[in-house]
């Protein structure tokens, strides 16, 4: 017997019957949904790969496995679905930790499937043996080890359940040996959660708390997007009138061309929606759990409001007060507690009302202020620049053009963008600089490696978000040090007809860490410099076109021109910008210091 699964026209298996254990896991994926998985062919699961195809299940092989994670992460991000990865036991498996550790700081309903050495090898140290769970164990919310091949469907339902349930990635344990034999196996029906908006209490609490602010601000997380709370967010922010921020890499949870937006918090964010939130007695943290990373000092700004009584709404009641001290807490979806505050408070009185047009205009005129100071911040001010040090030392631009100022290219790049865009951005120094210049409109629009910060995140991110959405233009920022770590995936892009559009700053360095060095140590350079080929060429050697950018003019008709090429020839392009070496703030400032060299033979050297 079989019925209909109701995401797609494929049929799922009912009730008890004979099948093979590697029949049961792949009964179970058409029961959750899933179409594609990201990863590379493997002997550990070739009998059930063998029936991925006959399932309506696409496998995308990708080029190295830390990509299959983050392209797994994008296609969760923008379906709001699984993403779903799986690899060769062994290196295969731990290739991927690196991409599932990101998903586990984005949320992501992410389930890494692993197969692991045969029941009967285990100990032995044989080929690619290696104990799986424990690499993994930090990075997901529930690990599945498949005990017996009678419960492979058991485990891959609460493995696909979980994640949703406990809102970031699983693992799927299996011993490569239980994919065989027969069995007799029920396929479990996935189980949908419903959140609800909190406890009663709370949310009069927290109602009663904005009623009496004055100057109440609204920070809007990744729990408004992956709740689907954007327009419950912002009929909430119109009740108060309030000023709405976006959480640290969080840029998509607000639409940009609102009045009250006010742009992100964190490292080279907003100093408009800083100065507002600086004033706020009431913070709304609405889906976001406040991360340390996103509320520190920037722009010499420490805005974070001291004395502000703070409402903090997580699904997850474990974030609930961990970073800042909060006045109430509730555990509930970010939409659904949205909807129930603004029910709370729209026949109320509400102390905000009488200074809402005098709030209005601040919002304007601080918005106003910042989008001319960004106009105007052509290149950064710097008599120490590396660029200077280039010029002294008589080195010169590269034959046939000039070094492009990174923040005028961020401009034009933002000028040129497209509408119903997808953007991914990869760890560094410019890209850091890029959430200034990345608005939005829709929700599940952007894509940032979140806590983790690592490297070789946007492009196999964006190709990810692509397989999900591939009516939407698909774009990734990366730096040239992030950018070679995986721009082979660029062929999973040409391979697989996923085009995507990547654009390259070339600025010859490791520019976040090399800014500590100019800040905190006298500008000694070590293992910093990056003299790399032309990327555009490297592109086009992977089948992809590729563009180099280095004058000015030529910047946004170079997006526009892949963009089209992307929607309506299917071609993936490789925009290389050539940018000077110039540099933003350290991103790390909160953690170093100047160093005080107490060895004499070292004195010189300081």
């Amino acid at each position: 017997m079989s019925t209909q699964n109701p995401t797609d026209n494929r049929q799922v298996v009912e009730g008890k019957q004979k099948m093979t254990p590697s029949e049961a896991f792949v009964e179970t994926l058409v029961a959750n949904g899933v179409t594609d998985i990201f990863g590379i062919m493997g002997s550990a699961f070739m009998d059930a790969m063998d029936i991925f195809a006959p399932a309506g299940i696409r496998l995308i092989p990708v080029v190295h496995e830390q990509g299959s994670a983050h392209m797994a992460d994008g296609y969760a991000r923008v379906s709001g679905r699984h993403g779903v990865l799986i690899g060769q036991n062994g290196p295969g498996v731990s290739n991927s930790v690196t991409g599932i550790a990101a998903a586990y700081w984005a949320h992501s309903p992410v389930v890494a499937i692993t197969p692991e050495t045969g029941t009967m090898g285990i100990g032995l140290g044989g080929f690619q043996e290696c104990n799986q769970l424990p690499m993994f164990q930090e990075f997901v919310k529930y690990q599945g080890h498949v005990t017996h091949p009678a419960r492979m469907a058991e485990y891959t339902g609460r493995c696909f359940e979980r994640a949703m349930t406990e809102i970031g990635p699983t693992q799927l344990n299996i011993p490569r040996d239980y994919f065989y034999g027969e069995i007799e196996a029920e396929i479990p029906r996935p189980l949908e959660l419903d959140r609800g908006p909190g406890g009663p209490k709370s949310l009069d609490e927290a109602a009663e708390l904005l009623a009496e602010a004055r100057f109440p601000v609204i920070v809007s997380g990744g729990g408004v997007v992956m709740a689907d709370g954007v327009d419950a967010c912002k009929a909430l922010a119109e009740r108060l009138g309030a000023p709405v921020v976006n959480s640290y890499q969080h840029n998509d949870s607000f639409p940009a061309s609102h009045p009250l937006w006010c742009g992100p918090l964190g490292y080279q964010g907003s100093k408009a929606g800083m100065k507002l939130i600086a004033d706020a007695d009431v913070v709304l943290a609405l889906g976001t759990r406040l991360g340390p990373f996103g509320t520190l000092p920037q722009h010499g700004m420490d805005y974070w409001p001291k004395n502000a009584k703070i409402i903090q709404v997580d699904a997850d009641h474990k974030m609930l007060g961990l970073v800042k001290k909060i006045a109430v807490g509730i555990c509930g979806d970010a939409r659904e507690a949205a909807d129930a505050l603004t029910e709370r408070l729209q026949e109320r009185n509400l102390a905000c009302d009488s200074t809402r047009d005098e709030r209005a205009e601040r919002i304007a005129s601080e918005k106003e202020a910042w989008e001319k100071e960004l106009d105007e911040w052509t290149h950064e001010d710097d008599p120490y620049s590396l660029d200077a040090i280039d010029e002294a030392k008589g080195e010169t631009p590269f034959s046939g053009g000039a070094y492009l100022h990174p923040r005028q290219v961020l401009r034009e790049l933002e000028k040129a963008m497209p509408e119903d865009k997808m953007v991914s951005t990869d760890i560094g120094n410019i890209n850091a600089v890029a959430h200034s210049y990345l608005r939005f409109e829709k929700p599940r629009s952007f894509f940032a490696p979140m806590s983790f910060g690592n490297c070789g995140y946007a492009l196999p991110t964006i190709i990810g978000a692509k397989a999900a959405a591939p009516e939407r233009p698909a774009i990734a920022y990366a730096g040239d040090g992030a950018w070679a770590m995986s721009m082979t995936e660029i062929m999973t892009a040409v391979r697989h007809d996923i085009p995507v559009t990547a654009v390259v700053f070339h600025n010859r360095q490791w520019g976040a860490e090399k800014k500590n060095q100019v800040e905190f140590y006298n500008h000694r350079f070590v293992a910093g410099e990056l003299e790399n080929k032309s990327f555009a060429e490297m592109g086009r050697s992977m089948g992809a076109e590729g563009i180099t950018v280095d004058r000015l003019e030529d910047v946004g008709p170079a997006l526009k021109k892949a963009v089209d090429m992307q929607m309506n020839e299917g071609k993936t392009t490789v925009i290389e910008i050539m940018c000077t070496r110039e540099l933003g703030d350290p991103f790390r400032r909160d953690a170093l210091k100047k160093p005080v060299r107490l060895l004499e033979k070292y004195q010189d050297y300081v």
